[in-house]
C-alpha cells in the first residue's frame, strides 16, 4: 500500500508540478512572465464578466427578465 501512495507522490512531484516549479524559478528573473497564468485568468474573467453583463442588458431590453419580487416562491 505504501508503494501506491509513493507512486501518487512521484506522479505529482516529479511530473505534474514541474511547470509550476519552472514558474517559481522564473520569478527570480522576470516577475511578469512568472505570473502569466494569473494574468491570463484575469483577462479571461474580465472578458466573461463583460459578456455576462451584455447578455443581462439584452434580456432586460427585450423585457424577458422578471423583476417582480414575487418571482420566486420563497420571496412572498
Amino acid at each position: 500500500m505504501r508503494a501506491f501512495f509513493e507512486a501518487i507522490q512521484s506522479l505529482f512531484v516529479d511530473f505534474l508540478f514541474k511547470p509550476l516549479d519552472l514558474l517559481r524559478h522564473l520569478e527570480l528573473s522576470n516577475w511578469w512572465l512568472a505570473n502569466i497564468v494569473s494574468w491570463t485568468l484575469i483577462v479571461v474573467c474580465c472578458y466573461y464578466i463583460v459578456y455576462w453583463c451584455q447578455e443581462l442588458k439584452k434580456h432586460q431590453l427585450n423585457n424577458e427578465e422578471n423583476q417582480d419580487t414575487t418571482a420566486h416562491s420563497f420571496l412572498k
